[in-house]
């Protein structure tokens, strides 16, 4: 394997029993290679297989069949403690009754590091996560996005080659969930280590990751960049699970391109134009009725019914408009216009 993978999955299947007695492929046949210094997500809804994943990675979980290397060496059978990985999870797992200084050295407590040592990497570490003079305090004493940050830089400590991270924000709230995607993207290209993160929520793989790997019923659908997953979805699961997507099959899609197969538009793709308006050769224009409109305040959402009796959704931007004016379109007549470049065929 080449060194410039810091993690390859070969052919991975996990299987357990069920209560019943049957067998479930949690993961199956999953293939990935995660680059050294990349910010990977694992992306799906639950039960698709990536947290399994991540554990089978972390050592957690042993695979039933296949092979995993961690920086060119086989560690498939290889216990946690002994791969160059540590994880970050969900509830943080600090110790209550020590300070947050001790919590991060904790690692190096372990490992016996002089305590001169201990101190002086404990604040680094706090620089890093932006909570230089913290040390002293009980994680009790923390708000959530503190505690998540005490737990990242925990660690980091340790240098670890990978750094996994199982839905960490996940129990932050939305506003400072925001923020931590930032604060987390920025943290990984000061260190340069390779982060494996899982997540359910789109917006925050899309925010973060150098390249995406979308799960769904154990099996990797696609793995791109966060541009050509949005951009170029693969199949109709990644265009409807990733943001949202038009899908158009049938005599719709026919009448439309001139070929039955399906295909996805975006919704801030199209554009809304009153019932004569034109277009240019580059452009593809589909009459309809405006059926319903959702303000939003920052946009717009419109459900447009085009001939045939299929819903498009658009979305429009309030630049101009107010709540009053995009109201009344409802019931309008309407022509649609976008570029043809931005249909995605994704196939049946």
């Amino acid at each position: 394997m080449a060194n410039e993978f810091a993690v390859e999955m070969q052919d991975i299947v996990k299987q357990f029993i069920t209560p019943e007695g049957g067998i479930l492929a949690a993961v199956n046949h999953v293939t990935m290679q995660i680059k050294d210094g990349e910010f990977f997500s694992l992306l799906g809804p639950s039960g698709c297989g990536k947290t399994t994943s991540l554990r089978m990675i972390a050592g957690f979980e042993l695979p039933t069949d296949g092979k995993i290397f961690i920086r060119g060496k086989e560690m498939s059978q290889v216990p946690a403690f002994q791969r160059p990985i540590n994880t970050v999870f969900q509830q943080y797992a600090l110790f209550p009754h020590m300070t947050v200084g001790d919590n991060i050295a904790y690692g190096l407590m372990i490992k016996k590091v002089s305590k001169p040592e201990q101190k002086k990497r404990v604040a680094e570490m706090l620089e890093l996560v932006k909570l230089s003079g913290f040390a002293g305090r009980k994680p009790s004493q923390l708000s959530g996005g503190q505690r998540q940050r005490v737990a990242l830089a925990r660690a980091l400590i340790n240098h670890p080659k990978v750094l996994l991270l199982d839905e960490p924000l996940g129990a932050l709230d939305l506003k400072l969930r925001q923020q931590m995607q930032v604060e987390l993207k920025s943290i990984q290209q000061r260190v340069g280590i390779t982060f494996i993160f899982v997540t359910h929520d789109q917006e925050e793989a899309l925010t973060m990751s150098d390249r995406i790997a979308v799960f769904n019923e154990g099996k990797i659908i696609q793995i791109g960049s966060p541009a050509e997953i949005y951009e170029k979805p693969a199949s109709p699961f990644v265009a409807s699970f990733v943001g949202t997507s038009n899908l158009v099959s049938g005599e719709a899609a026919k009448r439309i391109t001139g070929s039955e197969q399906m295909f996805s538009i975006r919704p801030e793709k199209i554009h809304l134009g009153s019932e004569n308006s034109a277009s240019d050769k580059d452009m593809i224009s589909v009459d309809g009725v405006v059926r319903d409109v959702v303000y939003l305040g920052l946009f717009t959402r419109y459900l447009v019914e085009i001939e045939g009796g299929t819903d498009l959704v658009v979305v429009e931007q309030n630049l101009k408009t107010t709540s009053m004016d995009v109201l009344s379109a409802r019931g309008q007549k309407v022509r649609l216009h976008w570029h043809k470049d931005h249909i995605s065929r994704v196939g049946g």
